[in-house]
C-alpha cells in the first residue's frame, strides 16, 4: 500500500535516495532513476516525456534531499531547480508500480477437475454488467486474474456477441472477420467447423499477433457431446517447470513453426510453445497441434526436443486438468488466448446441431477497460 505524506525520513549520496518509511521498509532509489522520472520534463496535459535520456547527464549527482509535506525535494548537482517527488508516488513504484494492480495478480489453478467452473469463476448477468460498473469492474478483474470468466443472458441472435463484449475490449478482425460461427459445414478448412473432438490448444498462433483473448458464445447447444473443455496454461507450465526442468528450459528455448492456409489466408509464425518474460517469468502458451509445420531442428537435437513436447501434449490430456462444462444457450465464456487452453468433446451435429458464434478481442484493450474503470471509480489496488 502507498505510504501516506509524512511517514518517511529520507538520506541521500550523491549516486542514490534513501527513504525510510515510518512502518519500517527501506526504499532505495538510483540518482539516475530520479532524474530520468522528474514530472517537470514531461508535458503536464499527456504526461509524455519532453526529453530523451540522451538530453541527461551520464551520472546525476544528487547534492541534497528532504522530505516535507508529503513530498521529497531533490537538489541535483548543476540543477538550479529542486526535483520534487510525491512520496505516495515512490511508494507506489518502490511496490512494482502499474504491475500490482489487482487485474495483474494472476491466480493459477493446474487441477481443473476439482473445481466447479460455475462456483469458481466469474459469472454475470450481461445486464448487471452493463448496468452496475463495480460488477463489471469485479468481473473484468476475475478474467485477468482467473484467464476465464463467464457472462449470461446474451440474446441467442447472431452478432450479438459483438455487443455482448464490448465492454470487455475492441474486437480484432482477422480473414474469419469480425465474428466467426463454429458449427459443422462440409469440407471445412479449419477442423473446429467440424464434428470432431479437440484437444486442448490455443488459437491462432501463427498470426502476428497472436489473439489476446477469445469469447465464444452459445447460440445452439447439443444435449449429448460437444462439451466445452479449458485448462490452465500458466499453471501447466509451472507443473512441467518443477517436475521436468529439461523439458520446461527446452520448449521455452525452441522457436516453433505455426502455418495456416485457406482460400484467403496464408499465415506463418515461429514462437516457442512457452513464453518467458525478461524476468523468466512464464507470460504465454502457444500450443495447437492441428497448426505446427514441419520443425526445423538439427537431426541431433530433435528426439530431445520431441520428447519435451511429447510430455507437454501428455499433460493436456490428462483429466485431472481440465475444467470441464456445457456452456447452455445464451451463456458466453471470454478467455486469456495466450494463457487458457481450450478444447471439445465430440459431437453428432445430423442428430443436434451445435452453433456457438466467437470472436478475438486485442490483449491491451482489456486490460485497458479494466485499468479505465479502476481509474473512474478509484478503486483501490
Amino acid at each position: 500500500m502507498p505510504e501516506t505524506p509524512l511517514e518517511a525520513t529520507v538520506s541521500a549520496t550523491p549516486e542514490t535516495l534513501t527513504v525510510r518509511w515510518r512502518s519500517g521498509g527501506v526504499s532505495e532509489f538510483a540518482s539516475l532513476w530520479l532524474r530520468d522520472n522528474v514530472r517537470a520534463d514531461r508535458d503536464p496535459h499527456s504526461g509524455q516525456r519532453l526529453i530523451d535520456i540522451a538530453d541527461l547527464p551520464a551520472q546525476p549527482h544528487i547534492r541534497a534531499a528532504r522530505a516535507d509535506d508529503g513530498s521529497v525535494h531533490i537538489d541535483f548537482e548543476g540543477e538550479a531547480q529542486p526535483a520534487t517527488f510525491g512520496l505516495e508516488w515512490l511508494a507506489a513504484q518502490a511496490a512494482g508500480g502499474a504491475g500490482e494492480v489487482p487485474e495483474r495478480q494472476r491466480r493459477l489453478w493446474a487441477d481443473g477437475a476439482r473445481l466447479d467452473a460455475r462456483r469458481d469463476f466469474a459469472w454475470l448477468k450481461l445486464g448487471a454488467a452493463r448496468a452496475d460498473p463495480r460488477a463489471r469492474l469485479a468481473w473484468l478483474t476475475r478474467l485477468l486474474q482467473d484467464g476465464i470468466a463467464f457472462l449470461t443472458a446474451v440474446p441467442c441472435e447472431p452478432q450479438a456477441i459483438l455487443n455482448a463484449v464490448s465492454f470487455v475490449g475492441r474486437v480484432a478482425e482477422t480473414n474469419y472477420g469480425q465474428v466467426f460461427d463454429v458449427r459443422s459445414v462440409a469440407q471445412p478448412e479449419n477442423l473446429a467447423y467440424s464434428d470432431l473432438g479437440l484437444g486442448l490448444h490455443t488459437d491462432n498462433p501463427y498470426r502476428e499477433p497472436v489473439p489476446g483473448f477469445q469469447a465464444l458464445h452459445a447460440l445452439v447447444t447439443s444435449p449429448e457431446g460437444g462439451a466445452n473443455l479449458f485448462a490452465d496454461g500458466l499453471a501447466l507450465a509451472a507443473y512441467l517447470r518443477e517436475s521436468a526442468p529439461g523439458d520446461f528450459a527446452l520448449l521455452t528455448d525452441t522457436a516453433v513453426p505455426f502455418h495456416y492456409r485457406s482460400g484467403d489466408a496464408e499465415l506463418y509464425a515461429e514462437r516457442p510453445l512457452i513464453q518467458l518474460s525478461c524476468a523468466g517469468d512464464v507470460t504465454a502458451v502457444h500450443y495447437n497441434n492441428r497448426s505446427i509445420a514441419p520443425l526445423r531442428l538439427p537431426a541431433g537435437q530433435t528426439s530431445a526436443f520431441y520428447g519435451a513436447y511429447r510430455r507437454f501434449a501428455a499433460l493436456l490430456r490428462e483429466p485431472r486438468f481440465q475444467l470441464r462444462l456445457r456452456l447452455a444457450d445464451g451463456e458466453l465464456v471470454v478467455f486469456d488466448n495466450q494463457r487458457t487452453l481450450h478444447g471439445r468433446t465430440a459431437f453428432t451435429s445430423a442428430k443436434y446441431p451445435r452453433h456457438l458464434q466467437g470472436c478475438y478481442l486485442t490483449r491491451d484493450s482489456v486490460y485497458s477497460a479494466a485499468g479505465l474503470l479502476r481509474r473512474e471509480l478509484g478503486a483501490a489496488r
